[in-house]
């Protein structure tokens, strides 16, 4: 990974304490499957533990390594102290879609830290890409599956 991951110091934390969960705790327990399934022996094409074990190993590998490779690429956030005259990376925005008074939240993070559910979006999603670098007032367009959705920032924390 060269492009940078945008992180803030709280899923940074987040990030390396489950790397941390996952190689302390995780591996040495599916080490621990794949050796107790070993020990039954009989044949290994037919052992479902054994089979089950490597499987989640190759899981937790899998997911260590991307993982790394995020925290490798990390560009923490810096929280903007004072007044914040336009969207960045980091900040809280609100938006509504126009012909609606239905106000939106989101944290604007970088792709690795982004949930929709807990209202953290991507830089890299639609939305994120629209309204990066505007300002209160400002109306932006999304091009969305159902069409063109047009946004207004409302305000920048």
């Amino acid at each position: 990974m060269n492009t940078p991951q945008y992180l803030t110091v709280k899923g940074l934390e987040e990030l390396e304490t489950r790397v941390k969960y996952l190689k302390d705790v995780r591996r040495p327990e599916v080490a621990e499957r794949l050796r107790q399934a070993l020990e039954e022996g009989g044949d290994l094409t037919e052992n479902a533990e054994y089979e089950d074990a490597k499987n989640e190993q190759a899981f937790v590998e899998g997911e260590i390594m991307r993982l790394d490779g995020i925290l490798s690429s990390a560009q923490v956030i810096e929280e903007t102290k004072g007044k914040k005259d336009s969207v960045k990376v980091g900040v809280v925005v609100t938006v509504v879609e126009e012909g609606t008074k239905d106000k939106e939240v989101y944290h604007l993070v970088g792709s690795a830290e982004a949930n929709p559910q807990e209202g953290k979006i991507s830089v890299e999603s639609p939305l994120g890409k629209a309204i990066l670098g505007a300002k209160v007032g400002d109306k932006v367009q999304v091009n969305a599956p159902e069409g063109a959705i047009t946004f207004i920032v409302k305000a920048i924390a």
